[in-house]
């Protein structure tokens, strides 16, 4: 039974309460009883209409169902259905022009474009690493991946692989900071002369490039740069291994790398009660009050990481300073509207919504860094970022700023202090996006798109229409080109361009790095002013793109050509055009999807791993998350719905690939194997998730997950 605390018409499992009351509140300058009454006005009073809009879904969900039904054995007529959705209120009008009116927004959201990292909450170390991935080493990125087109070699350096690190890097540098008259190749001294920086003796091109230095004019020890308002730092020390050896003494190349990161509290984290919610928000404390520290081993030697201070330099002139952000600017990711969470209980002993928890305690706790007076500051211009996950619609848009708006009257914050990041990746979100953005116009902050919610969620729409294509013919379908073209076009229609960010998904394949560099400067060019990324060494590399594209230059050209797709390319359903697959492929096609929900589903439920680098069937390492194991679900689901598959070859399927994903953790010492008895309670959730994927509430994965791991918490204690 869970020890808990009663306050306020609330029953608070004692380890949040006990944390909440001693860690985060003192500081804040808000009393435990305002806190307290705070919140269970909000719990009480926001959560039936909570309930409401989760009606409304399934009220929705069950027309379109019943419509595909009568039309099954029709051809789609997509006008009808466009018409048929306008009348059941799924698709509203867009209304009147307008632009968003949010208001002190940093830089990082704002006039900055670059990469964002996304990374679970309850890991302090992988969060700290996050912080800190502001900069990261150029000459590390190119050295320890393939990026260069061959894999890092294992055992010494190799000089040979050095050199051509080197070279590259000073390819870049002759990209983003050309010198008037010269290369970075042959230079043999760099050096501060009047205010500008001359390399040997010659100016950059565009000497207003030049930012700032440290050491002496004459022989700078590091040299700071900034193209496309990213900074770009040379590191100079010819004692140095790689300096000493160099004919200026460049050691390295420090690029500003993750501009942003979403610390996050949703898809990527396994929190089930209130144990877990504790370790969750205990990390985000630590992090906005700049204190937060992670001991761990590293071979044979203990490593405390801490965050990163800022970087201060002098000035061109020598006559000031000049200070750089040492950390990324971070933004916490609440989880949707769907999910309750036993971590608190109301008056009736339900559970309370975890979302709503989720505003009011990360906001409250986002208060110590609003209160500094100095030293490093996470937001600069005094705001929250908050991204909100899983919305359908302007009405549940509409209800996370009525949320946020009570949250800042409870904390004594002003209006708008809690920026919103809407992410578009549910269909009524996307179809609507423009209402939707318009429900929180004071405070967006970001937008941004997700091919793997998005998908998941266009499956459990619309199941009833017939079978979907194979998910590598899904991503060639017309709907995914005007769903990302839109969301571009109806952010900057809406103003967000230098006010807000208009974001882009995941690189899911963190060890291709190579195929990264080719393929993810796509974002930047489609107007997209950050991208997600899984590692900080990703975010080293995907900043080289933001150097070679002029993102607000791209944006400009998008604004003034109009709109790109409209709403009925988004409503064109990815179903298969004929189904004429091999029995071969189908299995090939079922044993993909069930080999990536087991690889991520026995971590999510044996382990509490939120998210996991899951080997696909050919070993190449996937991130996988709830939203990839969404749409794997769903797919599977859609296929036994209209009978592609049966029961028994999905089992079977299941079956053979857990032994699979045994045999790929086999080196793994905490991990319980599946088979050969497919009697535990990871296996069994991952069947729940298939068999039972047509009926859960939009297709998610949450309600059997956390089910599931909350039965074998229980066992284990």
């Amino acid at each position: 039974m869970t020890d808990r605390v009663t306050h306020s018409d609330l029953q608070i499992d004692k380890l949040l309460f006990d944390f909440i009351e001693t860690e985060a509140l003192p500081g804040t300058g808000v009393s435990s009883e305002t806190f307290w009454k705070g919140l269970s006005d909000l719990l009480h009073d926001f959560g039936p209409r909570n309930a409401d809009l989760l009606q409304t879904r399934a009220d929705l969900q069950e027309k379109i169902d019943n419509w595909h039904i009568r039309h099954r054995n029709q051809p789609h007529d997509h006008a009808a259905y466009t018409a048929f959705l306008e009348e059941i209120g799924y698709l509203l009008p867009e209304g009147d022009a307008f632009e968003i009116e949010t208001a002190n927004t940093d830089p990082e959201i704002a006039t900055v474009p670059g990469p964002q990292l996304v990374v679970p909450i309850t890991n302090a170390r992988y969060a700290l690493n996050a912080a800190n991935a502001r900069w990261g080493s150029l000459y590390d990125g190119f050295y320890g991946t393939d990026a260069m087109g061959s894999p890092a070699p294992k055992g010494g350096y190799d000089r040979g692989r050095g050199a051509r690190v080197v070279a590259r890097s000073r390819v870049f540098l002759d990209e983003a900071f050309p010198i008037d008259g010269g290369s970075h190749a042959d230079a043999r001294r760099y050096h501060v002369n009047g205010g500008a920086l001359l390399i040997d003796d010659m100016p950059l091109a565009d000497p207003s490039q030049f930012v700032g230095y440290t050491g002496h004019p004459r022989a700078p020890e590091r040299v700071v740069l900034r193209n496309h308002g990213l900074h770009v730092e040379l590191v100079f020390d010819r004692t140095h291994r790689i300096g000493s050896r160099d004919q200026c003494g460049l050691a390295d190349v420090q690029l500003e790398s993750a501009i942003s990161a979403i610390m996050d509290c949703e898809d990527s984290v396994a929190c089930v009660d209130g144990e877990d919610k504790t370790v969750a928000y205990r990390n985000w404390l630590g992090l906005m009050k700049g204190d937060l520290s992670e001991t761990f081993q590293k071979g044979d030697t203990a490593v405390t990481r801490n965050l990163n201070p800022d970087r201060t330099y002098t000035a061109p002139d020598g006559q000031g300073t000049v200070t750089l952000k040492g950390r990324a600017l971070m933004l916490v990711r609440n989880v949707g509207h769907l999910m309750t969470n036993p971590a608190i209980l109301l008056r009736d002993g339900s559970e309370a919504y975890e979302g709503l928890m989720d505003a009011m305690i990360t906001a409250m706790i986002a208060k110590h860094d609003l209160k500094k007076i100095d030293g490093p500051r996470n937001s600069a211009q005094g705001s929250v970022y908050v991204v909100k996950p899983k919305m359908h619609g302007p009405d549940e848009v509409a209800f996370a700023d009525a949320t946020f708006s009570m949250v800042e009257r409870v904390l004594d914050l002003p209006q708008n202090t809690v920026k919103l990041g809407i992410m578009d990746e549910e269909r009524r979100t996307s179809v609507n996006l423009k209402q939707c953005i318009r429900a929180a116009k004071s405070r967006v902050a970001f937008i941004n798109t997700g091919f793997l919610d998005r998908t998941g969620d266009e499956i459990h729409t619309s199941m009833e229409a017939g079978p979907f294509s194979r998910k590598d013919f899904i991503k060639r379908k017309a709907w995914i080109g005007g769903y990302e073209n839109r969301n571009v076009d109806i952010g900057l229609e809406c103003g967000l361009s230098g006010r807000a960010q208009i974001g882009k998904g995941m690189w899911a394949m963190p060890d291709l790095m190579a195929a990264m560099i080719e393929q993810k400067i796509e974002h930047p060019k489609a107007g997209a002013n950050c991208a997600w990324v899984p590692s900080p060494t990703a975010a080293t590399l995907h900043a080289l793109h933001y150097h070679k594209v002029d993102v607000f230059a791209v944006q400009d050209k998008l604004r003034k050509g109009g709109r790109r797709a409209h709403v009925d390319t988004v409503l064109d359903i990815p179903l298969a055009s004929f189904r004429k697959w091999g029995e071969d492929q189908v299995l090939r096609e079922v044993e993909n999807n069930a080999q990536g929900i087991l690889g991520y589903v026995v971590r999510w439920i044996d382990q509490g791993v939120g998210c996991s680098k899951v080997p696909d069937m050919n070993d190449v390492g996937l991130m996988e998350d709830r939203a990839t194991c969404r749409i794997s679900a769903q797919h599977i689901a859609n296929w036994l719905h209209h009978e592609i598959v049966t029961p028994a070859q999905v089992m079977t399927a299941l079956k053979c690939m857990a032994e699979v994903v045994d045999k790929q953790n086999a080196g793994d010492p905490t991990y319980r194997p599946m088979a050969p008895d497919f009697d535990g309670t990871a296996f069994q959730a991952a069947c729940d998730l298939v068999f039972e994927g047509r009926v859960q509430p939009s297709g998610y994965t949450e309600p059997v997950l956390h089910r599931r791991r909350l039965e074998l918490k229980a066992s284990l204690s």
